[in-house]
């Protein structure tokens, strides 16, 4: 037995789960992703000797573009499934989650790792930085479903969780950006021309740029893909779900390299293709594509997550990391949550429901590869990936065991858009 051929079995038995599990576990408190950690962690405990050595520290490269590719074609499938147009009024939950609960969560997250591990303000922001964004790749449970022709038929705790995931991925960059400066600077301080550049160039200019690149991608792709003249171009009546990758790794490369934020270009992208004309099946196509895809991936990445924990991945995470991961989890993202939604658009239930489900995923474990290596900080590299995935950890367990008889419950309370069902208290 060699290691390929361990390899081609996971692969297959994997793709197979992917395809069976979904539907399997769809009314059980059980996820697809606890699956794959658990799957992942028990083959690694066989005393096999052709497993590899799972390393993030080593194969930091590796993790930050496996991870990358994994959530850049969730942001796309997230877009693509966004019924409700885009507004000020109609996003108000998703804004408020955008500007307040993030930089709140960043901020209250930054502070607790600085009491509790004693980590220099740079390794602080980083931590919370990568921990802050929900995930749009493990929060399949509690996100919109496939493309509809209804533009107000998704409840509003599902919308919110998947237009908050799809666009803090990119709008927690700035942040991590801000904790490499930090520890570069560190010598010398944080000056107030360090600031007013972060905020000028990290802030502005290079979120600006995934803005408007996204929607121009957007813009050209829609109009090619059902209005083109030329029928070789109108992709629509071709029915190929694959082109939905060509826009996603359009967008990013492109905004990556005018040096903006390509995870924000993603999902701005996917949102302007939806609603260049809202009621084609063609959407369905290409979220089904990358449903199956984003699948795959999140297989793939979770089985060597549970590999990684099997080899000792949380031998270096102390007590006081484990009680960070457990203060954002169960208390500092539910209590932001909560407080930037009152007087907003969902309901009591829903406030909740938002506030708590919070996911954590992969998107973290991208953030943390990249800004390893981009600087050196000022703690251990492996106490850094222990925490991270302690709370990667703990988000795929409670989250998945919980999602499945909360959405019930909700769906089972709240009527169409959201109003309270008949009976029911909001």
């Amino acid at each position: 037995m060699t290691g390929i051929d361990v390899v081609y079995a996971c692969a297959g038995l994997g793709a197979l789960c992917a395809a069976v599990l979904p539907t399997a576990l769809a009314k059980r408190p059980l996820s697809l992703p606890m699956v794959f950690l658990a799957a992942g962690f028990l083959v690694f405990l066989l005393p096999l000797d052709v497993l590899p050595e799972l390393d993030p520290v080593r194969h930091r490269g590796v993790v930050e573009h496996l991870t990358e590719v994994c959530v850049v074609v969730a942001l796309m499938g997230a877009g693509l499934a966004i019924n409700r147009p885009p507004g000020l009024r109609a996003w108000s939950t998703t804004w408020r989650l955008l500007g307040l609960a993030m930089p709140l969560t960043i901020l209250l997250t930054a502070a607790a790792a600085g009491w509790l591990l004693g980590w220099p303000p740079a390794v602080a922001l980083l931590v919370a930085a990568a921990l802050a964004p929900t995930d749009p790749v493990l929060a399949a449970e509690v996100r919109v479903g496939e493309p509809t022709d209804e533009k107000d038929d998704e409840d509003e705790v599902r919308f919110a969780l998947t237009s908050e995931a799809g666009l803090n991925d990119g709008l927690a960059f700035p942040f991590v950006l801000a904790a490499i400066a930090l520890t570069a600077s560190s010598a010398t301080g944080w000056s107030t021309e360090g600031l007013w550049h972060w905020a000028w160039s990290d802030v502005l200019i290079r979120s600006t740029v995934g803005l408007v690149v996204g929607v121009l991608v957007g813009r050209l792709l829609g109009w090619m893909f059902f209005q083109a003249t030329w029928k070789a171009l109108r992709l629509s009546e071709h029915r190929e779900g694959f082109v939905a990758l060509a826009a996603t790794f359009t967008a990013y490369g492109l905004t990556e390299l005018l040096h903006g934020y390509g995870f924000l270009a993603v999902f701005v992208a996917a949102v302007t293709i939806r609603g260049a004309e809202r009621d084609h099946r063609y959407h369905r196509v290409m979220h089904a594509f990358t449903d199956q895809i984003e699948r795959l991936l999140t297989a793939v990445v979770l089985f060597l997550v549970g590999g990684f924990i099997a080899d000792g991945g949380l031998a270096a995470l102390t007590w006081r990391g484990a009680l960070l991961g457990l203060l954002l989890f169960l208390v500092i993202r539910p209590a932001v949550g909560w407080a930037v939604q009152m007087r907003g658009a969902a309901t009591g239930r829903q406030r909740a429901a938002i506030a708590v489900f919070g996911i954590r995923g992969i998107g973290s474990f991208f953030y943390l590869a990249y800004a390893l290596g981009e600087a050196d900080f000022a703690a251990p590299a492996r106490e850094l990936w222990a925490v991270v995935t302690f709370t990667v950890l703990l988000s795929v367990l409670l989250h998945g065991v919980a999602a499945t008889p909360v959405t019930a419950r909700l769906d089972d309370a709240e009527g169409p858009g959201g109003d309270p069902a008949p009976g029911r208290a909001g």
